[in-house]
């Protein structure tokens, strides 16, 4: 995995007593069903939050949920989820580090190289994005990193507008998780994408990580959506499920992006602290608006 925090939070999992949950009878809990998702939001679920259940009977949970997609699967894993009727709504790609990436033009040639290999086989597996990251500042200033970003970015763009895979930035916060992190305010990936001006490369728009760092999520949502391809949700704080322990109202967030037309994925990306499919079941009606 590319993000420290991300296989950190595996061992959350464990200490929440997340190991018993997953000794009740796998074929009762891969066998429930709920009804079908209305559709005005396709959802998705990252990986990594559920790495201790077997990744052929988590895909088959997912799809008996009524998703379609789980987020951020390595390239050897995109065809195991076809194989279960999902798609990898996020891949990873060879998009760099979270602080290592498309801030430093010493990072450009492998980060263009290595996305842009794994382009044709994310067309072969429906895989509709590849993620990257903006890097950590190091002393950086804003002007500096906008300008190298959208100079790493407009080499990769050429090659994303000709396979019709976006690449989707992700913003994260600098407060909690990922110190000195650049791309931390939803303005400063809204000015990179901007300027790169193309359909296929756009931001990920985590909502627990701006939560953090700027609040106001809604408002930003309906100002900032045309350069936004895909959301991530977590509870606040903790990143734990989106339940009445947090302080977000999910529903009327996911309203709100479902109002923009938005036609991307919305993937949970919570660590559960409960039965975790149990969790991800709940946060699945909370989200289907």
């Amino acid at each position: 995995m590319t993000d420290m925090n991300r296989r950190e939070a595996l061992a959350t999992l464990a200490a929440a007593g997340v190991g018993s949950a997953l000794s009740v009878d796998p074929v009762m809990t891969l066998g429930e069903s709920q009804a079908p998702l209305r559709g005005r939001l396709r959802q998705s679920v990252s990986r990594w939050c559920y790495e201790r259940i077997p990744f052929d009977e988590f895909c088959r949970a997912v799809a008996g949920m009524g998703l379609t997609a789980i987020d951020l699967l390595q390239p050897e894993q995109w065809p195991i989820a076809r194989d279960h009727g999902l798609i990898c709504s996020m891949g990873y790609g060879g998009g760099g580090t979270i602080p290592d990436a498309l801030n430093n033009p010493a990072n450009h040639d492998r980060i263009v190289a290595d996305l842009t290999a794994s382009m044709p086989l994310a067309v072969a597996h429906g895989v509709p994005n590849l993620i990257t990251f903006f890097g950590s500042r190091r002393g950086m200033s804003d002007a500096e990193a906008i300008r190298h970003c959208v100079a790493g970015l407009e080499r990769i763009k050429p090659v994303a507008e000709e396979h019709g895979i976006t690449i989707c930035v992700e913003l994260l916060n600098s407060k909690v998780d990922h110190e000195d992190y650049q791309g931390d305010r939803t303005a400063f990936g809204v000015d990179v994408v901007r300027r790169v001006d193309s359909p296929r490369v756009k931001l990920l728009y985590d909502i627990y990580h701006m939560q953090i760092m700027e609040g106001d999520v809604i408002r930003t949502i309906r100002d900032t959506h045309e350069y936004i391809a895909h959301y991530h949700t977590g509870g606040v704080p903790g990143r734990h499920e989106l339940d009445d322990s947090q302080e977000l109202n999910w529903r009327t967030i996911c309203r709100a992006i479902a109002e923009t037309g938005f036609t991307g994925y919305l993937a949970h990306e919570f660590v559960p602290t409960r039965d975790p499919l149990t969790s991800l079941r709940e946060a699945v009606a909370l989200c289907d608006v």
